[in-house]
C-alpha cells in the first residue's frame, strides 16, 4: 500500500468539513428532545430551527417547506410512497393517478421504489437518455397525460454527472397536471439550486454529500403539495416525519450548508480546471478511452471514463494499492457484478461499461492529486491490458 492517500470518491460520500466537526462537537451536550417544552428541549429546538432557516435560505425555500429526514434515500422513498398510500385524502385518492414517470438512470433508491410501485399495480414508465445522459424531452411529452401523477427526474447524475433541465421538465409536467420531484442529492452544494426558479414540488438533499454528517437528509415539500408521511406516529416535522429529530445531524447539516454558501462557487471553478487537466492527460497518455456524460452540462468535479480492454474493478483495486480512491459507479450499487445501468442506458456496450471508473473530486483535491493520478493511471491500464488476452488478441 502506498504511503500517499488521495480521496477521489466524493460522489459516494464526503469527509466532514472542519467547521462541521467543530459545530457538532460544541453541541454534543445539547441532548434535549426538541419536542420537549422545558429549557433543554427549547435549546435543542433552537438549533434545529436555525439549521432549517439556513437550508431554506440556501435553496430559496420557506422554512416550513423543509422536512428533516434520515437520508436522501428516505426522502426519495417518501415521495414515491405517497402514490401508493390508500388512505382517503392522501394524494390523488379520488382520481387515482396511477402512472409514474422516471428515468432509466436514476439512483437505485428510485429504481427500486418504482419497481415496488409497479408490483402494486402502478404503471411506471422510464424515460430513455441519449449518449450523454440527457433525457428525451419529446419522449416525456408523449408519455404525459391526465393519468400521470408524478414525474421524478434527478438533477445531476451520481455516476456520470450529467445535469438535466429541471425547470423545463417541471414546466412540462405541471402543464399536464403531474407533480414534479427531483433528486438533487448530487447537485445541491455543487451548483446553484433555487426551488422557486425550478418550481419543483419535491426536492431531495443529503447531508453527507456536502461535507455534512451521514444519517441526515432533507425533503423540500412545496406549499400546497399533497403529502402523506412515510414514517408515522409522531408530530415531529409538522407531522410529516415521525421520530425524534437527529439534533446533532441537523446542526452538522446546517453548518455544512453555511460553508457551501461561502465555498461552492470558487470550488466549482477550481474543480472544472482539474477535470479539464485530467481529461486531456488521459486522452494524451492512454489509447482507447471513452468519456461518459455530457461535455458541458455536467458536474465540474465528476469524470467518468471507460477503458477498452480493462475491468473497472481491477482498475479500482490497482489505484487503491497506489493510494488513490475512486469508484466504478454508485456506492449504493457496489457489490453487484452487473455493468452500470446508467452507462448501459447511454448506449455503450456492456464490455465498455465494465471498464469504467468514476473520479469525483472535492474541496480537498489539489493539483498534485491530479498529477499523481495522471502519473499512475497509464501504467495501471497498460498492466491490466497486458493481462487481458481479449485485448491482446485485438492487436493492441
Amino acid at each position: 500500500m502506498a504511503g500517499r492517500k488521495i480521496y477521489l470518491d466524493h460522489n459516494a460520500t464526503t469527509p466532514l468539513h472542519p467547521e462541521v466537526k467543530r459545530a457538532m462537537r460544541e453541541a454534543m451536550d445539547e441532548f434535549g428532545n426538541p419536542s420537549s417544552m422545558h429549557s433543554f428541549g427549547r435549546e435543542a429546538k433552537k438549533y434545529v430551527e436555525d439549521s432549517r432557516n439556513e437550508i431554506a435560505s440556501f435553496i430559496g425555500a420557506d422554512t416550513d417547506e423543509i422536512v428533516f429526514v434520515g437520508s436522501g434515500s428516505e426522502a426519495n422513498n417518501t415521495v414515491l410512497s405517497i402514490f401508493a398510500c390508500p388512505s382517503k385524502g392522501c394524494m390523488f385518492h379520488s382520481e387515482m393517478k396511477r402512472v409514474v414517470i422516471t428515468t432509466a438512470i436514476e439512483h437505485p433508491c428510485i429504481i427500486e421504489s418504482s419497481k415496488c410501485l409497479r408490483d402494486r399495480g402502478f404503471d411506471v414508465k422510464y424515460l430513455g437518455v441519449d449518449s450523454s445522459g440527457k433525457i428525451d424531452i419529446k419522449q416525456l411529452e408523449k408519455m404525459l397525460d391526465k393519468n400521470v401523477g408524478l414525474v421524478s427526474v434527478m438533477m445531476a447524475n451520481n455516476e456520470i454527472g450529467t445535469l438535466q433541465d429541471i425547470a423545463l421538465i417541471t414546466e412540462i409536467a405541471h402543464k399536464h397536471g403531474a407533480i414534479m420531484h427531483t433528486d438533487a442529492v448530487q447537485a445541491v452544494g455543487k451548483i446553484p439550486v433555487d426551488v422557486k426558479k425550478l418550481n419543483v414540488d419535491f426536492l431531495t438533499i443529503s447531508g453527507h454529500k456536502i461535507y455534512g454528517p451521514k444519517g441526515i437528509g432533507v425533503l423540500f415539500v412545496r406549499k400546497g403539495t399533497p403529502f402523506c408521511p412515510l414514517v408515522r406516529g409522531g408530530h415531529q416535522e409538522m407531522g410529516r416525519r415521525a421520530g425524534t429529530e437527529n439534533t446533532l445531524g441537523i446542526i452538522g447539516l446546517g453548518k455544512a450548508v453555511e460553508m457551501r454558501k461561502k465555498e461552492m462557487a470558487e470550488e466549482e471553478k477550481r474543480l472544472k480546471g482539474f477535470k479539464d487537466i485530467l481529461k486531456r492527460g488521459i486522452e494524451k497518455s492512454i489509447s482507447d478511452v471513452h468519456f461518459n456524460g455530457h461535455g458541458e452540462d455536467c458536474l465540474s468535479g465528476t469524470l467518468n471514463v471507460s477503458f477498452k480492454g480493462a475491468e473497472g474493478e481491477a482498475i479500482l483495486l490497482y489505484l487503491d494499492l497506489a493510494g488513490i480512491a475512486v469508484s466504478t459507479g454508485s456506492a449504493c450499487a457496489s457489490g453487484s457484478l452487473d455493468p452500470s445501468h446508467v452507462l448501459l442506458a447511454t448506449g455503450i456496450s456492456p464490455e465498455l461499461a465494465h471498464g469504467s471508473i468514476r473520479i469525483s473530486m472535492g474541496r480537498s483535491t489539489d493539483r498534485k492529486d491530479v498529477e499523481y493520478v495522471l502519473d499512475t493511471l497509464p501504467g495501471i491500464i497498460k498492466k491490466i491490458r497486458n493481462m487481458s488476452s481479449a485485448y491482446s488478441k485485438g492487436g493492441k
